[in-house]
């Protein structure tokens, strides 16, 4: 007996609720009837919805780098027809759907998704390394400068897990340095980094706190699940920075900072010096204060005392003319600290690189580091 109008208007709004995650993709795997069900939904009842379908061109692809002796077209597509000819297409692989963009794509299932995404990586990441990478977690705090070392580690796979912190949402004025479209100003940027990511690789899995790093959150952010094994951080906020270096000190796990300007990359292996001072102890008015002081004096920090502070973190020495201009401006014809989309760029490859090597026992040390392109290109 066919259900009342009402009853199917109820079961589609709960249905399409089930698929509006703001962040995370919908897996779907057709053998399983649930998830058939789910697909026939999204496909017949779904207003705008786009269907993707590269899965004979993956298989090649996939076929092609597990054959890698093959040398012609014709060969290799026979190979194709002969495996595909054996399966139920539609069936093969996993069906995606990305609730914000409204796109429902065939994909490769994740052994093989990933085996095909990461072969241009091999051998400077061997398959060995592959494995061991895909193991981790790691943190990013502050996804402005953070966003682009967010998604160089998701295009190089360096972790199978990350968790991704800012509170605060895309506007115009941040456009000069992330990769963003117009559609996205208002969105919050760890959620907007976690859909870029999603879109890269669904497999790569994300957990976003929209809060950015609280009180209230931080246990969860470094170890809830499974604890991080390293943090990125990249926020403006001077007791977001100490307070998270504590806290990863506390756990052992190792810091990376990019300050963008002069291409100053900070590194800070509490994992292998549990007792090392935070930001290489180079705050003055925390010297001799324990955590505890050190925290509660955050909170009294005068303006001036805040920005003094970041000076002395970053060093007076490292500031290039540039900069120091643009600091006497701030609040006279400028509202924030400038940044450079080409210098944003160059600080996630270099959390990139750096993290790769970390967490591969690649890289053993603390330290400060220079990629300043005026002084190597003159």
């Amino acid at each position: 007996m066919r259900k009342d109008a009402t009853a199917d208007n109820f079961e589609n709004i709960t249905a399409i609720q089930s698929l509006q995650h703001p962040y995370r993709p919908v897996f779907l795997r057709l053998e399983n009837p649930d998830d058939k069900n789910t697909y026939d939904f999204i496909k017949e009842n779904m207003a705008g919805v786009e269907v993707i379908d590269t899965i004979l061109r993956q298989l090649k692809e996939l076929i092609k780098i597990r054959n890698a002796g093959i040398r012609t077209e014709e060969a290799l597509n026979r190979l194709l027809k002969e495996q595909s000819e054996q399966l139920i297409l539609e069936e093969y692989g996993v069906w995606v759907f990305y609730p914000w963009s409204k796109k429902l794509v065939h994909l490769l299932d994740k052994e093989d998704f990933i085996e095909v995404r990461t072969n241009r990586n091999l051998y400077k990441i061997t398959p060995e390394e592959r494995q061991v990478l895909r193991s981790k977690t790691i943190g990013v705090i502050g996804l402005s400068v953070g966003q682009s070392v967010a998604f160089m580690l998701a295009l190089e796979r360096v972790c199978g897990a990350l968790r991704l912190a800012d509170f605060d949402t895309i506007d115009l004025s941040n456009m000069n340095r992330l990769a963003v479209g117009v559609q996205d100003i208002g969105v919050n940027k760890a959620i907007l980094a976690a859909r870029k990511i999603a879109e890269l690789d669904p497999y790569i899995d994300i957990t976003c706190y929209t809060d950015g790093l609280t009180d209230g959150n931080i246990d969860d952010f470094f170890t809830g699940g499974q604890r991080l094994d390293l943090l990125v951080e990249e926020c403006d906020s001077l007791p977001v920075k100490i307070k998270s270096r504590i806290k990863a000190r506390s756990l052992k796990i190792p810091v990376i900072m990019d300050t963008n300007d002069k291409g100053l990359l900070d590194v800070e292996r509490f994992d292998l010096e549990p007792d090392r001072p935070v930001l290489h102890g180079r705050m003055k008015l925390f010297e001799g204060l324990t955590d505890e002081a050190a925290v509660a004096k955050l909170d009294q920090l005068t303006p001036r005392e805040r920005f003094d502070t970041t000076i002395d973190i970053v060093g007076a020495e490292n500031i290039s003319e540039r900069m120091k201009q643009s600091l006497k401006e701030i609040g006279i014809s400028i509202t924030g600290w400038p940044q450079l989309g080409s210098a944003v760029g160059l600080g996630g490859a270099m959390v990139t690189d750096v993290s790769r090597r970390i967490l591969l026992g690649q890289y053993n040390a603390s330290g400060r580091y220079h990629v300043d392109f005026y002084d190597l290109i003159n």
